[in-house]
């Protein structure tokens, strides 16, 4: 993790760097066993964030952005990610990291955020909840310029088998969306999509790595990243999307690498219902909507 700046308030640990993501999962993988217990109550920060545009346009290039003088409006997931997953590594965590699955992403821009804005970014964790397949959690975050807030995210993530505290509410994991016709845009999703993705993003989770660090978590492929699917969707409304949007995505089957999928959207409200399918067995990998704010 990176150093703490001094005088922080209870509950809130201001990060002086970003931490070593390499480093963390690490550190995760080894700390793995033993997991149990409540939420951390812990909010990592740091203030004064500038995006790094070496790795923007990087970003952009896999996940087909245009290049712009406004972040995509997924790019602040990405600023935040580290201090996600500082959190997640942590011996407090109830839940190990490796192997956990991005099953919903919630994103609000609330207005567009210039990439050479200082950036003030705030993380925590909160939810945890029950699941027929084992336990999920969230991990929020809020993105501020000036003193006001200018993003906010919601990233829930699935642990198969854990066990969620006594009393512990449903998990919401489901996105409604309307009658979204056949897709007509056809992506081949190479191979090595997931470490492309992971090269720009910082996320080297095993699991989108290869087809042998995948298997040691029960996948039989490598899967792409779930924020690389929703991401490349929004990408291919770029110029039709809000300036201001309530993005709220749901990834469904794993998306295997390589595949064909196709998107189909349909224009609902000045907004967009998405699906991501499998172009040969129609098996539905994203489903979400985008609606202005």
């Amino acid at each position: 993790m990176g150093s703490a700046a001094p005088g922080d308030a209870a509950g809130r640990t201001e990060l002086a760097s970003a931490p070593s993501l390499p480093a963390l999962f690490a550190r995760a993988a080894v700390t793995a066993r033993g997991r149990g217990g409540d939420l951390p109550t812990t909010r990592l920060a740091r203030t004064g964030v500038r995006a790094d545009q070496q790795q923007l346009a990087g970003y952009a290039r896999v996940c087909g952005f245009g290049l712009s003088d406004v972040l995509p409006p997924t790019f602040p997931h990405v600023l935040a990610f580290p201090l996600q997953v500082a959190l997640m590594s942590d011996r407090a965590f109830p839940l190990a990291l490796p192997g956990l699955v991005h099953v919903r992403n919630r994103i609000d821009a609330l207005r567009p955020i210039g990439t050479g804005e200082a950036l003030d970014l705030e993380v925590w964790a909160e939810r945890f909840a029950r699941h027929r397949s084992g336990a999920t959690v969230d991990l929020c975050a809020s993105v501020s310029a000036d003193g006001a807030e200018v993003w906010r995210g919601r990233s829930t993530y699935l642990a198969r088998g854990a066990t969620p505290p006594d009393g512990a509410p449903e998990a919401e994991v489901t996105v409604e969306v309307g009658d979204v016709p056949d897709g007509t845009i056809r992506w081949l999703v190479d191979g090595d999509t997931g470490r492309r993705y992971a090269k720009v993003s910082g996320d080297v989770n095993p699991i989108h790595l290869s087809g042998l660090t995948a298997k040691a978590f029960g996948f039989k492929r490598a899967i792409a990243h779930g924020m690389w699917v929703a991401a490349r969707a929004l990408a291919a409304l770029e110029g039709r999307l809000p300036a201001a949007a309530s993005v709220d995505v749901a990834f469904r089957k794993p998306l295997f690498l390589p595949s064909t999928v196709t998107l189909a959207t349909a224009e609902v409200g000045g907004g967009w219902d998405l699906a991501v399918r499998n172009a040969d067995t129609g098996a539905e990998h994203l489903l979400g909507t985008v609606r202005p704010r």
